[in-house]
C-alpha cells in the first residue's frame, strides 16, 4: 500500500477514486456505504472520464485504488469532502401569468384592461418550497398543466427575475445569473441535435465549446469516450443522429445523446425536463440510470417526469408532486405510503405508488373542493417532519463547495486559474465568485473554427442541398442565357437588356430564400446552445458569414458564366468581372436580408410569405417598372431602402458606360412607333425632312441614343457603378449585424 500511496500525485491524494472506472466505481462506493464510520468518497464525473486516459494496469490497479480510497478516509492529513457540499434550496417560489380570457364587448363593464380584452390572471407555481442535495435525483410529478415545467424553468434561471417571487439558493448564497450558467446545465424536452453528426462527433463538438482550449485534445478525445461508455452508446457511437429523412439512432440513444452533450462539463447542477418524455420503458430506465450516475458523480440532479415506472421509481431520492401549481406531496419515495395513509387513502401493496397518487389527485382535481383539503394536509404534514427531524448544518459555504468540487476537477470547463482561483478566506485571498469563473470556456476565434467546422462536415453529409440551390441557378442562368441569346444594339435590344438585367437581379435574391429553414432548423440548438454560455452569439454569426462566402462565391460564378457571354453583354474580361462581382454582391446581400429575417420570424411558411413579398416590394421600387424621377415623392423613401436598386443600376452602367457604342441610329427612331412598318426609303425621306426642320442633317446612320442617353432616360446619374457596388455589400454587413442583435434579444429563452 506504501507504493502505491507514493506513486500517487499529492493534488489527487483527497480522493482516491480519481482513476476508478466506471464499473468498479458502484462497487467502491457501495463498499464505503457498508461501513457507517467511513466518509463516502463523491467520485465526480471528471475524476470517471479521466479514468479512460489512466487506466491502463488492469483491474488490479483499479481495485488497489479503491482500497487505498477507503484508507485515506481514516487518515487525517488528507480530509475527504463533505458528503453532500451542495445544497440547492428553493423557498415560496410564485409566479402567475395574465392570459386573455375572451373578448369583452363592454370595456366599462367587468375587469378588463380598457380595450375590450378581459384579462386573468393564471397562477403556474404558487409558495413552492423544497431543497436537493448533491447525490440526489429529485422528480418533479404531475399531471399535465401541474406547473412541472415551470418549476424546471424557475430553478433553471429560465424565468425573468421580476416576475418570479421567492427565493433560489445554493449553499444559503443567492445564486447570480452569470454564475448559475456556469454551473448549471439545462435539458430539453426535444432533441436538438444536427441531424448527419455520428454521436461520437456530437459529443466531441460539445466538448470543443464547452471544455477549455487548455485542456488538450487527447484529454477531450478521453472524455467523450468516456462517456460514450457512461451513456451506453458504444454500439453506437458511429451512427448517425438522424431524421425523418435519415436513419439514425434510436429515441432513447438520442435522448441519451442529448444528456451527454449537456453533461461534458460535468456541471454541478443538472436541470431536465420530462427526460423519458416518448420512450418505451427500457430506454425510460436506462436514461434515468445514466442520471442516476450523474448524480453520483457529484451532482444535483432535478428532473420533471410525467409518470415513472416501479423500476424508475426506485432510482429516485426525492419526489415533488404539483397540482396546478400548489404542492401536493414533498418527501422520499419510501415515505409516499404513509403519506396517503395518514390522509385517510391507503396505496394497495401490489400497486405502483406514483400512479395511485397522480390517478387520486386527478380525482381531486375534478371534484368541486379540487386539491385544497390535500395541499393543506402536505403543509401540517411537512411541518411535523420538520420538528420531527435533527437540522444538521453542514456550514460548508457556496465558496469552499465549488473549491473542493474544482480541486476533484469538476467545473474545469469554466474555472480562470485551477483550484487556486478560490483561495482560502484565511489567506486573505478573498476572491468574488463571479470574477473566479470566466463566461464563456473558448476564445473568440476558437469558437469561430468549431462552429464553422461542425455547420460544414453538417452539410457536406447533405449535399442535395446545396445540389438543389446549384441546380436552380444553373437552370435559370442557362434559360435567360438561351432567352437573351445575342442582344443586339437596337430600340429592341435596349428593352430586352434592361428585362435581363432586372430579372437576374431579382433572381439572385429570390434563389437566397433558402436560408430561412436553414438557420430556423438550428434555431432551437442555437438557444439551447447559448442559454449556458456554449459559446458567443457574435462567433456564431460570423461563423456562419464565413462558411456561406465560399458557396455564394460558386453560384455566382456559375450564373455570370453562364449569361454574361450567351447574352453578348458589353465590357470584355473587366465587364465580366464587375459583373460577377454585382451578382456576388446581390446574393451576400440577400443572403444576409434572408438570415435576418430568419431570427425575426419564427415560422417557416410565414418566413417565405414575408421573403417573397418584400423582395417583389423591392424590384417594384428598383426603378425597372418606373424611373426614379416618376416615383410619387411619397414613395421615394422605399427606392432607396430597395435591394434591387443597387446591382441593377450597376449593371446598367456597366452596360451602358460607354458613351462611343450608339443603340438607336435614324432609321431606328422609328422602331418603337407605327411608323416602324413603314419601307425604309420612306423613313429617310422623313429624316430629311426633319433635318431641315432641326437645322442639321441626320442620316440613316446618325446616332441618335448613346448608353449614356439610356441611362439619363432610366434616372441613373447619382453614383457610380462601384458605388452602387460597395452599397451593396454594405447592404449585406448591416443585415449580419441587425442578425445579431436579433439573436441577442430574441434567444434570451427566458419567460417573462
Amino acid at each position: 500500500m506504501s507504493g502505491l500511496l507514493d506513486k500517487l500525485s499529492p493534488a489527487r491524494r483527497a480522493n482516491k477514486s480519481d482513476d476508478l472506472p466506471l464499473f468498479y466505481t458502484d462497487q467502491a462506493v457501495g463498499f464505503h456505504r457498508g461501513h457507517r464510520n467511513t466518509p463516502k468518497v463523491s467520485v465526480t464525473l471528471a475524476e470517471l472520464l479521466m479514468s479512460m486516459e489512466d487506466d491502463q494496469n488492469g483491474q488490479s490497479q483499479a481495485w488497489d485504488i479503491a482500497l487505498a480510497s477507503n484508507f485515506f478516509s481514516s487518515v487525517s492529513s488528507y480530509p475527504l469532502p463533505s458528503p453532500s457540499p451542495f445544497v440547492l434550496s428553493f423557498k415560496d417560489l410564485t409566479y402567475s401569468v395574465k392570459i386573455t380570457k375572451k373578448f369583452n364587448p363592454l370595456p366599462c363593464c367587468g375587469s378588463s384592461d380598457g380595450d375590450g380584452m378581459e384579462m386573468n390572471t393564471k397562477m403556474l407555481l404558487n409558495g413552492i418550497s423544497g431543497e436537493a442535495k448533491e447525490g440526489e435525483m429529485m422528480a418533479v410529478l404531475g399531471a399535465s398543466g401541474s406547473g412541472k415545467s415551470t418549476l424546471i424553468d424557475a430553478l433553471a434561471n429560465r424565468i425573468a427575475k421580476e416576475s418570479l417571487h421567492g427565493s433560489i439558493t445554493l449553499n444559503g448564497e443567492v445564486l447570480e445569473s452569470s454564475l448559475h450558467k456556469v454551473i448549471s446545465a439545462y435539458v430539453m424536452q426535444d432533441d436538438l441535435l444536427f441531424p448527419m453528426l455520428t454521436v461520437e462527433e456530437t459529443l466531441m463538438f460539445s466538448a470543443e465549446f464547452r471544455l477549455p482550449r487548455s485542456l488538450p485534445k487527447k484529454k477531450k478525445q478521453a472524455r467523450v469516450q468516456a462517456l460514450i461508455d457512461q451513456l451506453g452508446l458504444r454500439n453506437a457511437a458511429t451512427t448517425v443522429i438522424g431524421d425523418e429523412g435519415h436513419r439514425g439512432v434510436s429515441g432513447g440513444e438520442r435522448r441519451r445523446v442529448s444528456i451527454g452533450i449537456d453533461i461534458i462539463h460535468d456541471p454541478i447542477i443538472l436541470f431536465l425536463d420530462e427526460p423519458t418524455s416518448g420512450l418505451d420503458s427500457t430506454s425510460a430506465y436506462m436514461v434515468v440510470k445514466v442520471l442516476q450516475r450523474v448524480a453520483k458523480s457529484g451532482s444535483i440532479v432535478i428532473m420533471s417526469i410525467h409518470q415513472p415506472s416501479y423500476r424508475i421509481l426506485g432510482l429516485l431520492d426525492k419526489l415533488l408532486f404539483l397540482s396546478r401549481g400548489n404542492t401536493v406531496y414533498s418527501g422520499s419515495p419510501t415515505d409516499l405510503p404513509r403519506f396517503f395513509s395518514e390522509y385517510g387513502h391507503i396505496i394497495p401493496e401490489n400497486e405502483n405508488k406514483t400512479e395511485f397518487a397522480l390517478d387520486l389527485i386527478r380525482e381531486l382535481e375534478d371534484s368541486p373542493e379540487g386539491t385544497k383539503t390535500l395541499v393543506d394536509f402536505h403543509k401540517q404534514w411537512r411541518a411535523k417532519q420538520t420538528l420531527n427531524q435533527t437540522t444538521r448544518n453542514t456550514n460548508v459555504s457556496l465558496k469552499d463547495a465549488i473549491n473542493a468540487s474544482i480541486s476533484r476537477e469538476k467545473l474545469v470547463s469554466a474555472c480562470r486559474a485551477g483550484p487556486e482561483i478560490l483561495r482560502d478566506r484565511s489567506s486573505g485571498g478573498e476572491t468574488n465568485l463571479k470574477s473566479a469563473f470566466q463566461t464563456f470556456a473558448n476564445p473568440f476565434w476558437t469558437e469561430i473554427l468549431v462552429i464553422a467546422k461542425r455547420s460544414m462536415l453538417n452539410s457536406r453529409r447533405q449535399p442535395e442541398l446545396f445540389g438543389i440551390r446549384l441546380g436552380a441557378v444553373l437552370v435559370t442562368g442557362t434559360i435567360l442565357a438561351t432567352m437573351f441569346y445575342k442582344l443586339d444594339n437596337s430600340p429592341r435590344g435596349i428593352q430586352e437588356r434592361l428585362g435581363f438585367f432586372a430579372f437576374a437581379m431579382s433572381t439572385t435574391f429570390y434563389t437566397c430564400a433558402e436560408a430561412i429553414p436553414v438557420f430556423l432548423q438550428e434555431r432551437y440548438i442555437f438557444m439551447r446552445e447559448t442559454a449556458y454560455n456554449a459559446y458567443r452569439r457574435s462567433s456564431y454569426v460570423l461563423a456562419h458569414t464565413i462558411i456561406s462566402l465560399p458557396a455564394l462565391v460558386i453560384l455566382s460564378a456559375t450564373f455570370a458564366a453562364t449569361t454574361f457571354f450567351s447574352v453578348g453583354l458589353a465590357g470584355g474580361s473587366e465587364g465580366f468581372f464587375f459583373f460577377f462581382l454585382t451578382i456576388l454582391a446581390a446574393f451576400w446581400a440577400g443572403s444576409s436580408f434572408v438570415t435576418f429575417l430568419s431570427g425575426v420570424v419564427s415560422h417557416v411558411m410565414i418566413g417565405f410569405t414575408v421573403v417573397v413579398a418584400i423582395l417583389a416590394y423591392f424590384l417594384l421600387f428598383s426603378g425597372f417598372f418606373i424611373a426614379r424621377d416618376r416615383i410619387p415623392l411619397y414613395w421615394l423613401w422605399f427606392h432607396y431602402l430597395s435591394l434591387v436598386k443597387y446591382p441593377y443600376e450597376g449593371v446598367l452602367q456597366n452596360e451602358f458606360e460607354d458613351p462611343t457604342k450608339c443603340f438607336v441610329r435614324g432609321i431606328q427612331m422609328f422602331d418603337s412607333s407605327p411608323l416602324g412598318q413603314v419601307p425604309d426609303a420612306v423613313k429617310i425621306s422623313l429624316l430629311k425632312s426633319m433635318s431641315g426642320v432641326l437645322g442639321f442633317n441626320v442620316t440613316a446612320e446618325t446616332c441618335v441614343t448613346t448608353g449614356v442617353d439610356i441611362l439619363r432616360k432610366q434616372g441613373i446619374t447619382e453614383m457610380s457603378k462601384w458605388n452602387c457596388l460597395w452599397i451593396t455589400v454594405a447592404w449585406g454587413f448591416l443585415f449580419r449585424v441587425l442578425f445579431y442583435f436579433t439573436l441577442l434579444i430574441g434567444s434570451k429563452n427566458k419567460r417573462r
